[in-house]
C-alpha cells in the first residue's frame, strides 16, 4: 500500500483534525513509499523498534510516538538512537494519541470496554474521552478487581472503600487519573484507568468512589492492536503486534 494513502486513510478514520493534542498525529517519520508489513505497539521504544525491524516492518504504528509538547528539541541520546533506527532502515512511524483513545470502535477506551465486557452507554470529561456503563448485576469491589486481573494479566491497585456494591463503572485508559473527578461528577461507583497520583487516594477515600489503577501500558494494548488488524483485513498488509512489557 502507498504510504501517503495509508496516512490519509488513518487520518480520516481517526478524525485527527478534531483534536488539540500534545504531539503530532499521523506520519511522524517518513520511510519507504510502499508499505506491506506494519508492526503495532503501545510505545515506539527502542526495544519495540528492534523487534519491528527484525520482523521486517515497512512501517510501525503506535499510540505513544515522538515530538511531545515541551520535550527537549535536540536530537541526541535516546531520541537520536530511535530516529537513527527508523531513518537508517527506511521505516515509517505513524503515531496517534488522543484520536486513538477516542475512536468508537478501534480506540483504547472502546477496546478496553470490549475486553472487560462493558457496553458503554454514556461518555464524560474533556473531548468526552471517559466512558461509562451500568451493570445489570452489581459487582463487589473484590469481584471487579479479580475480573480486571484476569483480563489484563496484572493486579490493579485499588483505592477507596472495599465494601460497596458497584453498579455504575467508568473508565479511561492510560494516564487518565485526572479524569477521576469528572467520573465522580458523572455518578460512577468505580473508575478504571492506568496510572495513579497522590491526590487520587484522597478523592477515592473522601468520595467513596473506588479507583482501579490497572496500568498505563496494560490498559492501552488493545486499541492499536485492533487498528492494525483492521488495516490487515481492509488492505493487503501484514500485521504483527509487539507487546513490549511495561509494569507501569
Amino acid at each position: 500500500m502507498d504510504r501517503n494513502e495509508l496516512e490519509l486513510y488513518l487520518n480520516n478514520l481517526l478524525e485527527t483534525g478534531r483534536f488539540r493534542d500534545y504531539c503530532p498525529n499521523g506520519l511522524q517519520v517518513e520511510g519507504r513509499r510502499q508499505v506491506e508489513r506494519i508492526a503495532t505497539g503501545v510505545t515506539a521504544s527502542q526495544e519495540f523498534l528492534e523487534a519491528a525491524l527484525e520482523w521486517g516492518a515497512d512501517a510501525v504504528l503506535v499510540h505513544h510516538g515522538y515530538f511531545w509538547k515541551n520535550e527537549p528539541a535536540p536530537i541526541r541520546g535516546i531520541k537520536h538512537r530511535r530516529l537513527r533506527t527508523l531513518l537508517t532502515n527506511d521505516i515509517n512511524l505513524f503515531a496517534y494519541h488522543l484520536p486513538l483513545d477516542d475512536h468508537p470502535e478501534f480506540g483504547n477506551n472502546a477496546q478496553l470496554g470490549k475486553q472487560l465486557g462493558f457496553i458503554a452507554d454514556a461518555r464524560f470529561g474533556d473531548n468526552s474521552l471517559g466512558w461509562q456503563t451500568s451493570l445489570a448485576v452489581p459487582l463487589s469491589v473484590e469481584a471487579l478487581r479479580r475480573h480486571i486481573e484476569n483480563v489484563l494479566g496484572r493486579t490493579p491497585l485499588v483505592l477507596g472503600p472495599d465494601d460497596v456494591d458497584l453498579r455504575r463503572i467508568g473508565w479511561c485508559t492510560g494516564g487518565a487519573q485526572g479524569y477521576f473527578a469528572d467520573a465522580i461528577e458523572a455518578g460512577v461507583d468505580a473508575f478504571i484507568s492506568g496510572e495513579v497520583s497522590e491526590q487520587t487516594t484522597h478523592l477515592a477515600r473522601e468520595t467513596g468512589v473506588v479507583y482501579f489503577a490497572a496500568g498505563h501500558h496494560a490498559t492501552e494494548r488493545y486499541g492499536v492492536q485492533a487498528l492494525g488488524d483492521h488495516l490487515a483485513d481492509t488492505f493487503e498488509i501484514e500485521h504483527n503486534f509487539f507487546d513490549i512489557d511495561n509494569p507501569v
